[in-house]
């Protein structure tokens, strides 16, 4: 009888050893997986020429958006009557406008802001999203019935018409701003990260941690979440691009940054009276603009056919 207790002691550590050890031996094989996908990835990759060159633009313009502002070599906001409306020349490489103030200064200036409020805006909007979309394809229901419903009402406008509604009903500023353009990256998250949910939660390893007694939320982070980020990171490419024409349009139309501030939209803003007699105050920050989404469009296009396992 005293032997009974201890064997059933045993039985139960037994099962726990093994239920851990199946467990340990899921999430290494899944490392072990991401690890030889990682470098299939990287090779894939470096084929797409295109791709690679819009990633080191990317990467340069980062960096520009950490130490530019450094790197002027004039004072963004200082004014010299002298050169007003001067064109390009060796001393003033993208000009002045009309208060005489360095425009290839003003462009490294307003980097941190333009491309900060893009890139804070859609990680904050894909985290929320990320968020939803792994609820909503996990559990079905009411909860996939919300989010999708929620999800359908905002795609029913267009983007930079929603953020408009959203900077109009909380006042202009680049606070709001960051907040409209976050609210209108929200769906289409939920909505991709819905579906690849909806893909991924039938896989066999999922199903095995089911049946180890593993928690909802060890499943949907440890073993669904890594399943779907394909999705979220050519999603995130793509709409940084969408994010900072969003934010430069609404500057350009006065309900994001101060037009005296240096962000490229403002600048734009600034700049379209002197069309005529000082084309270069419209074409550089134009420029800029259409090359830094266009980057990140080419980036965004080379991922997805990257981990398109049909595109070779």
């Amino acid at each position: 009888m005293s032997n009974k207790p201890n064997e059933q002691e045993e039985k139960v550590v037994l099962e726990k050893d093994a239920a851990s050890f199946e467990e340990n031996y899921i999430d290494e094989n899944i490392l072990a997986d991401n690890s030889s996908k990682a470098k299939e990835f990287v090779k894939k990759f470096m084929k797409r020429k295109t791709a690679v060159v819009a990633f080191l633009i990317m990467v340069f313009l980062l960096v520009i958006a950490i130490i530019g502002p450094s790197l002027a070599p004039y004072d963004p906001g200082a004014f010299d009557y002298d050169n007003i409306l001067s064109g390009p020349s060796a001393k003033h490489w993208f000009g002045t406008d009309h208060f005489g103030q360095d425009i290839f200064s003003r462009i490294l200036a307003g980097a941190p802001q333009t491309l900060g409020v893009a890139l804070s805006s859609v990680i904050v909007g894909a985290a929320i999203g990320t968020v939803l979309g792994l609820l909503a394809g996990y559990y079905g229901g009411w909860i996939e019935m919300l989010v999708m419903r929620g999800a359908d009402v905002l795609f029913s406008f267009p983007d930079i018409l929603l953020a408009i509604a959203i900077v109009a009903l909380l006042g202009p500023g680049i606070i709001n701003v960051f907040i409209a353009v976050a609210v209108f990256t929200v769906p289409s998250f939920a909505r991709i990260m819905r579906s690849a949910t909806l893909a991924v939660k039938g896989s066999l390893y999922v199903e095995v941690a089911h049946s180890l007694g593993c928690k909802d939320g060890r499943i949907l982070f440890l073993h669904i979440f890594p399943g779907t980020i394909h999705s979220l990171i050519v999603n995130f490419t793509m709409r940084i691009g969408s994010a900072i024409m969003a934010a430069s349009s609404l500057s350009f139309l006065g309900f994001g940054a101060d037009v005296t501030s240096p962000e490229w939209g403002a600048m734009l803003s600034q700049s379209r009276t002197y069309i005529n007699t000082a084309p270069h105050m419209v074409y550089f920050p134009a420029l800029i603009i259409f090359f830094t989404v266009l980057a990140f469009n080419l980036f965004g296009d080379g991922l997805r056919d990257t981990l398109d396992p049909k595109i070779k």
